[in-house]
C-alpha cells in the first residue's frame, strides 16, 4: 500500500494504524484510531440528533460499521473523512427512522407505570354545539341592545358593531368627547343589568 505524499502527518499515521488494524489486527491500532476521532464524531452526531444517549450509540455504533469493512476502505481519501461520512450516515438513518415512528391518536400510550393515557386534541375551531352557544349569546345580546334607550342604543353600535374609535363617534354625533365616553359607560352599565335581568329570568 502506498501512501499518498500529499496528505498530512496525521492522516499518514491514521493510514499506518489502519494497515496495522487491517493486516495485523492489531487491538492497540483500534485503539488509537478510536481515541482519536470519538470525541469529534460523538459532537458532530449529538448535533445532529440532539440527545447524547442517541449520540454515544451512534458513535460507537460508527466505530462498529468503520472497523468491520476496514479492509474496504478507500486510501484515496482520508480516513477521518470516510468515518464522518459513516457517522453521517449512521445519523440520517436513525433521524429517518424515528420520523417514521408515528403514534396514532386512537391509540393508548403506555407510560412508565404501564397506565394506559389517551391523547385528547382539541380542535382549534368550535364544535357545533360551542358554534350553536355562541350564536345564541350573541342573539341574547342584541336582543337586550334593542331594549336601550335610542341614544344608547345607537352610541353602542356605533361603537362595538361599526367599531368607531371614541373620537369617531364624538365628530359623529358632534357632542365632545368625555360626553361619549361618558353615555358609552352609561350605556354599557344600563346593558348589563338588562342581561343579568335576562340570565336571572332563567
Amino acid at each position: 500500500m502506498e501512501v499518498k505524499t500529499n496528505i498530512s502527518d496525521r492522516a499518514k499515521e491514521d493510514l499506518e494504524l489502519v494497515k496495522r488494524a487491517v493486516k495485523k489486527k492489531d487491538q492497540a491500532a483500534f485503539k488509537k484510531l478510536m481515541s482519536r476521532y470519538k470525541d469529534s464524531i460523538y459532537f458532530m452526531v449529538l448535533k445532529m440528533v440532539h440527545d447524547p444517549a442517541d449520540a454515544e450509540d451512534i458513535t460507537i455504533e460508527s466505530f462498529g460499521k468503520a472497523f468491520n469493512k476496514l479492509d474496504s476502505y478507500d486510501r484515496k481519501y482520508a480516513f477521518s473523512t470516510w468515518l464522518f461520512k459513516i457517522a453521517t450516515n449512521n445519523c440520517i438513518d436513525f433521524i429517518r427512522k424515528k420520523r417514521l415512528a408515528t403514534t396514532s391518536l386512537d391509540e393508548p400510550l403506555e407510560n412508565d407505570k404501564g397506565d394506559e393515557l389517551y391523547l385528547d386534541f382539541k380542535a382549534e375551531t368550535p364544535d357545533p354545539e360551542e358554534k350553536y352557544i355562541k350564536s345564541q349569546r350573541a342573539f341574547s345580546v342584541r336582543n337586550t341592545i334593542e331594549k336601550l334607550d335610542d341614544k344608547y342604543k345607537y352610541l353602542i353600535k356605533l361603537r362595538y358593531y361599526e367599531e368607531l374609535s371614541y373620537e369617531e363617534i364624538a365628530a359623529e354625533l358632534n357632542i365632545p368627547l368625555g360626553t361619549v365616553k361618558a353615555q358609552l359607560f352609561r350605556a354599557k352599565e344600563l346593558l348589563c343589568k338588562l342581561l343579568e335581568k335576562d340570565i336571572n329570568k332563567i
